[in-house]
């Protein structure tokens, strides 16, 4: 499978069949830069805020996801689970969806803009991953610390941050830097480009690796 980074906290999620998810698409007026056109089967919004919900740049056809459930995608299985998209309910911002994908065998999990800490109950409900997309620029989200709580619960083969300041984000948020400095040098893996093809022969159990994609045009 094939993951690419479109920026911010969405992605493009690619099925050796063909078969496209996209995540919580933007718009360039509150993140600050523009997302490429995207031809997708179906997109998984994470809540209704206007930086994870824009719906422009993709076809008009595109399955819509922003609901709890379960969703069998051209081959691509989809869950949701309900989180909160800070530490008190969702009293200060609402509700938050954590989606799970299986992809050629491949179990990802993106966790949208969580803000709530992670607790033993929402981490058994998330259960076994292999790639986790988390938000680790802090503010409107976790931060990096809080980030780190997960990765070392949840114990994934790769984790791929999202959701930090890159050159051309308008947002409050911190850069990816903070959560990196928690890692050990040989754990973090920066890729030269915005894609790279996931293989079961990555997941080798020794520890976690943190996949970071070129920012340059972000």
């Amino acid at each position: 499978m094939k993951i690419t980074w479109l920026g911010h906290s969405a992605f493009k999620l690619e099925e050796s069949t063909g078969t496209v998810v996209v995540t919580d698409p933007y718009s360039k007026k509150l993140v600050g830069y523009e997302m490429q056109d995207v031809n997708a089967d179906a997109v998984t919004l994470s809540h209704h805020h206007n930086d994870h919900d824009d719906l422009k740049k993709l076809n008009a056809d595109v399955q819509v996801i922003d609901s709890l459930g379960y969703w069998e995608v051209k081959g691509i299985d989809v869950s949701s689970l309900l989180s909160y998209h800070d530490n008190e309910g969702g009293k200060k911002r609402g509700e938050n969806l954590i989606f799970k994908f299986r992809i050629d065998g491949v179990d990802l999990c993106h966790l949208g803009d969580v803000g709530e800490e992670c607790t033993v109950k929402l981490g058994d409900s998330i259960g076994s991953v292999n790639v986790l997309m988390i938000p680790v620029g802090g503010n409107y989200t976790i931060d990096a610390e809080q980030a780190k709580e997960y990765v070392d619960f949840l114990m994934p083969d790769i984790v791929i941050p999202m959701h930090y300041e890159t050159p051309s984000c308008k947002i409050d948020v911190d850069k990816v830097d903070k959560f990196l400095e928690l890692f050990d040098e040989e754990q973090i893996v920066r890729i030269d480009g915005d894609t790279i093809e996931v293989h079961r022969d990555y997941f080798d159990g020794d520890c976690t690796k943190v996949f970071v994609f070129s920012d340059e045009k972000f």
